[in-house]
């Protein structure tokens, strides 16, 4: 790398500015130039234009002082007196030579990711409420350097210790340094946030609707669990235990979360419950939660089959204001009503989608079928049938003891999912051997007929009697929004698994991860309107590519001019700047210290 210069005309004078260029080799031999780095202006021909004052930082200084910048070759002593004592102000001179690159660190993505962190305003949030410690210690920055770091490179609170904040530039947007990643302070962060939980969920409320002019009629509620590499506890109390899992971690002690957000994916509420926890005991408790919290209004909540019980469903219905909903059934209500259901006509609501109406006991009964998912859940089905048939017939021909084929038959069946219940199977006795004869398969034709017929079919039901059929089909199949939601939590945000202890560090955990969604969700957001088609995490990679650099310069008498420079992007980020309507701040100024170490 090499400093380069570029003489231009402004107004009758020449300004000369300088930029750090690397060459590099690239196909037939041909060396190219790539820029690296703008410097600006340091210095030019005439008097007025290098005169670049800065202020000088030295020890026992309690007040920077001014001086003047140029280049150690390009000036004669004679001019260099007549400079100063031209300007009244003391010259330095630097050997370009000399130039250094210190301390690449990740900037981009970091200046993006504090940005979207005051556009929520959580800066001033946990500054009222996290105030600094005797020792100066500020709690409010700590947890921002957590809730960022989770955002773009998720890991334990040891990792972010020992490499990544040192890697990071946030020391340098915070206008702090490494004191933020002590350790102990990271973990001391964790006891000081789970009180502000319930007073957070109020003002991202107030937040996302002023600055999407967001709405929370509509709420969807589901729950997932996350898993620990860990021992199960000896308290009978805590919440890691063993439950249903949907990580497929059966082996594994859990927590289950209980999240409610909103159709465009903001989050309202979540609670940390038992891993054990059944999923249709958590509904009446989060509907008194909401209510206590944001008032009753006109909401309506969607949710999966399992979750309601009929007990909660009636309660909902009799409230005043009732409590509207529109739920997912299971398939045995399907078989019951299945009769009614046939003599009711079709009616279509929109192209490819067809809906029956079965008015009920005060509810509504939606039966939808979708022509894109029958097709679709067929395929998957045949596939998988395709494959187990193949497979079963592969066993009957294998030389195997009986307790051998039993195992191969449960891994079959696991492959195959539910399209095992539809078929037969004949076993050999116990100690009987295992041949063509003994071991024997086939199709169950009525039940794969009746497979059939609700391949790609939902039967819904509301207290939403007198909406149009097309808009519960509109509202029941946002669910896919918080299966995003939970997607991101445990992909990109890589909640699990935990490895945490203790229960307040477990919940903390949880907030962290919780706070980097809301991050990212406004990011999805804004990216909605502004730049549709492109994803929070493709935007935070590109970001990530501008790094920022220390250039230092020497000067002649001993000293080192730092120049803290972020790197310029390239013209691809340059117009997703433009289309988020971003503008990156000023280069910081430069400081000029006696001992080469960047001032404070």
């Amino acid at each position: 790398m090499f400093l380069r210069s570029t003489l231009r005309k402004k107004n009758g004078k020449a300004h000369r500015y300088w930029s750090i260029v690397e060459n590099k080799r690239v196909a037939r031999g041909r060396i190219v130039q790539r820029h690296v780095l703008y410097l600006g202006e340091i210095s030019g021909s005439q008097q007025e234009a290098w005169q670049k004052t800065i202020e000088i930082f030295e020890d026992g200084q309690p007040r920077p002082k001014t001086v003047a910048l140029l280049p150690e070759a390009e000036w004669h002593p004679e001019e260099v007196r007549a400079a100063t004592a031209a300007g009244g102000m003391e010259v330095v001179r630097i050997r370009l030579a000399a130039l250094e690159l210190r301390r690449p660190r990740q900037w981009g993505a970091c200046w993006l990711a504090c940005q979207l962190y005051e556009q929520l305003e959580l800066d001033t949030f946990f500054a009222a409420r996290l105030p600094p410690s005797r020792k100066g210690t500020r709690w409010d920055l700590v947890l921002q350097v957590l809730a960022v770091y989770r955002l773009l490179a998720p890991g334990s609170e040891w990792r972010l210790h020992r490499a990544w904040f040192e890697r990071s530039a946030l020391a340098d947007l915070l206008g702090a340094d490494f004191g933020l990643a002590e350790i102990h302070k990271l973990y001391a962060c964790h006891a000081r946030v789970l009180a502000h939980k319930t007073a957070l969920f109020s003002h991202l409320q107030k937040r996302w609707r002023d600055l999407f002019n967001a709405r929370f009629d509509v709420l969807l509620y589901d729950l997932t669990s996350t898993y620990f590499e860990c021992d199960p506890p000896e308290s009978e109390n805590a919440k890691r235990r063993h439950g249903y899992s949907r990580d497929k971690r059966p082996d594994c002690v859990q927590v289950v979360i209980a999240l409610v957000v909103t159709p465009e994916g903001f989050p309202l509420a979540y609670e940390v419950l038992p891993g054990n926890t059944s999923d249709k005991t958590t509904l009446r408790g989060f509907l008194q939660k909401i209510e206590a919290q944001y008032g009753k209004a006109d909401r309506i909540w969607i949710m999966d089959r399992g979750i309601p019980t009929e007990e909660v469903l009636a309660e909902m219905r009799a409230s005043d204001p009732p409590v509207h909903y529109l739920v997912g059934t299971p398939k045995g209500l399907l078989t019951k009503l299945e009769a009614a259901l046939i003599e009711q006509p079709w009616a279509q609501v929109r192209e490819g989608i067809e809906v029956k109406l079965l008015p009920q006991d005060g509810e509504l009964y939606v039966f939808a079928q979708s022509r894109d998912r029958i097709e679709k859940e067929r395929a998957m089905r045949r596939r998988k049938l395709r494959k187990l048939l193949a497979r079963l017939a592969q066993l009957q021909q294998m030389s195997l003891r009986r307790d051998e084929l039993l195992l191969k038959i449960g891994a079959a069946k696991a492959a195959a999912g539910r399209a095992f219940a539809l078929v037969d199977l004949q076993l050999p006795a116990a100690r009987e051997a295992v041949t063509p004869q003994s071991f024997t398969f086939r199709l169950n034709r009525p039940k794969l007929r009746v497979a059939r017929r609700r391949e790609g079919r939902y039967l819904l039901r509301s207290n939403l009697c007198e909406q149009p059929p097309a808009r519960l089909w509109e509202l029941y199949i946002q669910l896919t929004q918080i299966e995003e939601a939970f997607k991101n939590l445990k992909g990109d945000l890589a909640i699990r698994p935990i490895y945490h202890q203790r229960e307040d560090r477990i919940e903390a955990h949880i907030f962290l991860s919780f706070l980097a969604y809301c991050l990212h969700v406004t990011l999805t957001r804004r990216l909605r309107d502004l730049a549709p088609g492109l994803s929070a995490r493709a935007v935070l990679e590109k970001f990530a590519a501008v790094q920022m650099i220390d250039v230092h310069l020497p000067t002649t008498d001993g000293r080192q001019v730092v120049f803290t420079r972020y790197t310029q992007p390239e013209d691809e980020l340059k117009l997703l700047l433009r289309r988020l309507k971003l503008e990156l701040p000023e280069q910081a100024p430069p400081r000029i210290t006696a001992t080469g170490q960047l001032a404070p």
